[in-house]
């Protein structure tokens, strides 16, 4: 561990494989996580068992790839660690079908902590509660591995009842290979709040109405379709890769002094203090449980608002414009889509 951060960070050094050695670990789900956790698992010789519907199209997948694959009632039976990844909103049912095979010492994981956060789901008392959430897509946790490089991750225990729980999710992360880059300690709150957040004001929401609301005026202003989506969509990229390598130092000083100056002039009169009030109105409705709640009675009804806002996004011109654009680029290959339909829940 190292006294460098204002978290506790944990490396290999602080691991012990050993604690989870002779255990069986049930991967609920198969999709971005599930694959690359229940791969690199079994790369690392420990017992996994994949839990999946018998109708899952990755049954078959995850048998091809060399992995024993059950119901997730019968894995998660068979299982010392149950490591829930499948997606948020299914799983409450999914909890229900397997909690009378969690016994008392057993280990209940997540990789996001939105249903015990908001009390969707609700552990019994004998069983451990903890988070590993590698910060990556699951193919890129599964190619990090690979390649024997590191993938850092949250770590956060909720309910310690073995008094083993914090290194137990320790050798779990070690085991997927995040402990070589560094797993970040907090709480099942602070992920929870602090994530929601930043998809909606920032990485989701928050980027793609920017790249919209540019895109749009310059159009309104006359100003062709396709030099707007070179601006404000296109070059996101460059930008982004810059900051991300090493910071938004890096991107001021790669960037020419003229666009430097126009960024740090004109940037805080667009995102101004109205876009901050914005913003806490957001965290509010994410610590109070308001978005919960309104996504969660969403699901119940059956999504109507989530399609009209995919279907309104999708079929905007961007869109278009886009695809036909990146078809000029050697590593695209699309065609212009058609009116989009939301898809359904895995």
């Amino acid at each position: 561990m190292t006294d460098e951060f204002t978290v506790p960070v944990y490396y290999d050094d602080d691991a012990n494989s050993d604690v989870i050695a002779d255990k069986t670990v049930a991967v609920l789900g198969y999709g971005s996580q599930g694959h690359a956790h229940a791969q690199n698992l079994d790369d690392s010789g420990i017992d996994v068992i994949v839990g999946l519907r018998q109708s899952s199209d990755s049954w078959t997948q995850a048998e091809n790839d060399g992995l024993r694959v059950a119901t997730p009632d019968d894995a998660a039976a068979e299982a010392d660690i149950v490591s829930m990844l499948v997606p948020d909103t299914v799983q409450p049912a999914v909890f229900e079908a397997i909690s009378d095979g969690l016994e008392e010492g057993d280990t209940l994981q997540f990789a996001h902590g939105f249903n015990i956060h908001y009390n969707q789901i609700q552990p019994p008392e004998g069983v451990d509660v903890t988070m590993i959430a590698p910060k990556t897509p699951g193919h890129l946790l599964r190619r990090n591995y690979v390649e024997d490089t590191g993938t850092p991750a949250l770590l956060a225990v909720y309910q310690n009842t073995t008094g083993e729980a914090k290194e137990e999710a320790l050798a779990y992360a070690q085991a997927i290979g995040c402990t070589r880059a560094g797993v970040v300690e907090t709480t099942f709150r602070e992920e929870v709040e602090t994530d929601l957040f930043g998809e909606q004001a920032v990485l989701c929401g928050g980027i793609t109405s920017l790249i919209k609301k540019g895109y749009e005026t310059l159009v309104d202003a006359g100003y062709s379709p396709e030099m707007a989506y070179f601006e404000c969509l296109n070059e996101m990229k460059l930008i982004v890769d810059l900051m991300y390598e090493g910071g938004m130092a890096e991107m001021w000083n790669s960037v020419s002094d003229t666009a430097e100056y126009g960024g740090l002039a004109v940037g805080p009169e667009i995102v101004d203090e109205s876009v901050r009030e914005n913003m806490d109105e957001a965290l509010e409705a994410v610590q109070n449980g308001e978005f919960a709640r309104e996504w969660i009675a969403e699901n119940q009804a059956g999504r109507p608002s989530y399609t009209q806002l995919y279907r309104a996004d999708r079929n905007h011109d961007i869109e278009e414009v886009g695809a036909r654009l990146r078809a000029l680029f050697s590593w695209a290959e699309e065609e212009a889509p058609e009116e989009a339909e939301a898809p359904a829940d895995d």
